[in-house]
């Protein structure tokens, strides 16, 4: 893995640790290092653990553990160059199905790429599930695709839905017409399957009740004489004891109109509906008997219902979640309350409680709990005996340093709207006239949440006070708060985030002449574009893999299905040009700083390219550092740890700051 600066050697990589002195460095590697468990899942029995534990690079390994003996096994592993282990789970007490995920590029063209791998907990018997490759394919699957039901207590055998790709054999009547999504029934010892759902165009998913039973199934809908999606799905169900499929709902990702399912509740036969009441997401029970009876299950009056708790391999629904100033719980199962309220008791400084996974019956639990100074901490609990015992850290590098708290916080923006956020301060600091960071979110249709953040961590344990706003444009508070979206009301949402930062001054928190942004996706458009909006705030401007022309973005989905949803999504007119910080790069007065990955599906790196030549030409300072082989998350440790380095580095220097 390398690196390319301007004006530095590709070998400078490795000694960017060294820029922001020896503290700096060791922060840097603490702090940037990918989290020790990046998945994790309990066998049916309760008696092993599956985690993937990262390695160097992109590269991870799985490792099965006995909860009884201790004794570890590496099952599987992947180099990351290209391929990548994202998950595994347990299809039996002896088996797992692995996802390996790889960004490939050809023809100039990024492209994901998935496929599922079944392997035995000893590391024997490695197969591929679905196809395989084959030169008389008529297209390309570039996913492998997805387990939908894990049939419990079925040993080894699940359901997949997954893409067919029809093929034709030159000179022969050897051909296989089968065309869209359809579902399996694998073992995943054999590889032997059975159909399930027949494929078929149009199909965009499939669920099942958790019992192995194909409920519901979504359909999207494309523009006349196009395959481009117009943003509608279409939704159908099975009647109790019929195989016929019945209308259920429409929704519009655009428009985030109608309803949508989210879980299917076998025991009851009802599905939980997302629909909104005054404008925010709640959550509906709707019955899947024919009658299509309705009950309000959850609403709240400020925020989103945003996601659907669930547990074992069966995902059983428990209850919905929620976030306020902290993420909130409401559980509808009622042993799972009472447990709740246990296990807040039981670790009253780990108020961050979820359940990840569970044994077939449920008498065995894994929990993680953390809260915004600890990054978390996995736990198995017993039913039968009520103990709970500690098995992991996610970030063991941080075992022991002094991190800092996060305050939810609320300021008004020019408007007068009072915008909600979070406000992080250096350990053991006043809390007064210190250097600051605005950070805003990516996304744009994501928010901030009190939590473990460890970009803000990073920043806090090297001096800087950081404030993250969720700014109107932010997802979670409904749609009055999206507007429109962070693109085409980028004004409002920009204008937001300068607020972030005059709040800070007004509170006495920033030293004005050292108040810095930072940002990462959207979040680092905005730390640009905030800099057209109010070149005389920032003193130093950070944006990591950042939209920088919105003409550019919009025409990075040509030639894929998502290209009429996303052109809609950021929209014509002024806005483009004037809402574009490579168009407006000659009122840039601050030193900018800008990271991205060469294989970014998310953002092209052509953009951040682009931003550097535009400010290079308008005669401002500039440094561009360009990763080989990563994508929009850099998911590697050294360059995490370099980035953060090198942030720091930039930031001292920009605003007179001592090591």
């Amino acid at each position: 893995m390398t690196a390319r600066f301007l004006g530095i050697t590709a070998s400078a990589l490795s000694a960017l640790l060294l820029l922001a002195g020896n503290g700096g460095s060791d922060a840097a590697a603490a702090f940037g290092a990918r989290e020790s468990v990046e998945d994790i899942s309990l066998s049916p029995d309760g008696t092993k653990l599956a985690y993937v534990a990262p390695g160097p690079g992109q590269s991870g390994a799985v490792y099965t553990v006995s909860l009884e003996t201790g004794e570890s096994v590496r099952a599987a592993a992947s180099d990351g160059d290209p391929q990548r282990l994202s998950s595994c789970r347990w299809s039996a007490n002896t088996r797992l199905v692995c996802r390996v995920y790889a960004v490939v590029k050809a023809n100039d063209e990024i492209y994901p790429v998935n496929r599922l791998v079944a392997v035995d907990a000893d590391g024997g018997n490695i197969k591929i599930l679905g196809d395989s490759e084959s030169d008389y394919a008529r297209g390309v699957a570039l996913s492998g695709g997805s387990i939908i039901d894990w049939l419990p207590g079925e040993d080894g055998q699940v359901l997949m839905e997954k893409v067919y790709v029809p093929e034709q054999r030159k000179n022969t009547r050897m051909e296989r017409k089968q065309e869209g999504l359809g579902v399996e029934r694998v073992d995943t010892r054999t590889m032997k399957t059975s159909t399930v759902e027949r494929p078929a165009r149009g199909i965009a998913e499939f669920m099942t009740d958790g019992r192995g039973k194909v409920r519901i199934r979504s359909d999207y809908d494309v523009a006349g004489g196009t395959q481009m999606l117009t943003g509608d799905y279409r939704y159908f169900y099975r009647p109790t004891g019929s195989n016929d499929w019945q209308p259920l709902s429409v929704y519009n990702t655009n428009t985030r109109e109608g309803s949508y399912p989210l879980a299917i509740e076998s025991g009851s036969d009802t599905v939980l509906m997302a629909k909104k009441i005054d404008g925010r997401m709640a959550i509906h029970r709707l019955s899947l008997d024919g009658s299509m009876a309705e009950k309000l299950v959850f609403a709240h009056p400020n925020v989103d219902v945003d996601d659907i708790i669930r547990i074992g391999k069966s995902r059983r629904p428990v209850g919905v979640s929620y976030a306020t100033d902290k993420r909130q719980a409401m559980y509808f199962d009622a042993e799972l309350a009472a447990l709740a309220e246990k296990l807040h008791n039981a670790l009253p400084k780990l108020p961050m409680i979820q359940f990840v996974d569970a044994s077939d019956d449920e008498s065995k639990l894994l929990l993680w709990a953390g809260s915004d100074s600890d990054p978390g901490r996995y736990y198995v609990y017993t039913k039968a005996t009520q103990s709970l015992a500690e098995i992991m850290l996610a970030r063991p590098q941080l075992e022991g340093v002094k991190l800092a708290s996060v305050k939810p916080i609320s300021f008004k923006a020019a408007d007068g709207t009072v915008i909600p956020g979070y406000l992080t301060l250096p350990p053991g600091s006043t809390g007064k006239n210190l250097p600051t960071i605005v950070m805003p979110h990516g996304g744009p249709q994501s928010r901030d949440e009190w939590n473990f953040d460890w970009l803000a961590q990073f920043f806090a344990n090297r001096g800087y006070a950081v404030v993250q706003p969720n700014f109107r444009g932010s997802a979670g508070y409904g749609d009055a708060w999206f507007e429109e979206n962070g693109f085409r009301s980028w004004r409002t949402a920009i204008g937001d985030v300068v607020d972030a930062g005059r709040w800070t001054i007004e509170q006495g928190i920033a030293d004005p002449q050292k108040l810095a942004i930072f940002g990462w996706s959207y979040g680092g458009y905005a730390a640009l574009q905030a800099n057209v909006v109010a070149p005389d705030m920032f003193k130093a401007a950070i944006a990591v893999a950042p939209v920088t022309d919105l003409a550019l973005l919009r025409e990075e989905s040509r030639g894929w299905t998502d290209y009429r949803l996303n052109r809609e999504f950021i929209g014509t007119g002024p806005h483009i040009t004037a809402g574009s910080p490579a168009q407006n790069a000659s009122v840039f007065k601050a030193p900018v700083l800008i990271f991205h990955g060469e294989l970014d599906r998310n953002v092209a790196v052509g953009e951040s390219r682009l931003m550097k030549d535009r400010l290079k030409d308008a005669g401002k300072r500039v440094e561009y550092v360009e990763f080989e082989k990563l994508d929009h998350y850099l998911e590697d440790s050294s360059v995490r740890s370099a980035m953060l380095a090198k942030s720091d580095s930039f930031l001292r220097e920009a605003m007179g700051i001592a090591n």
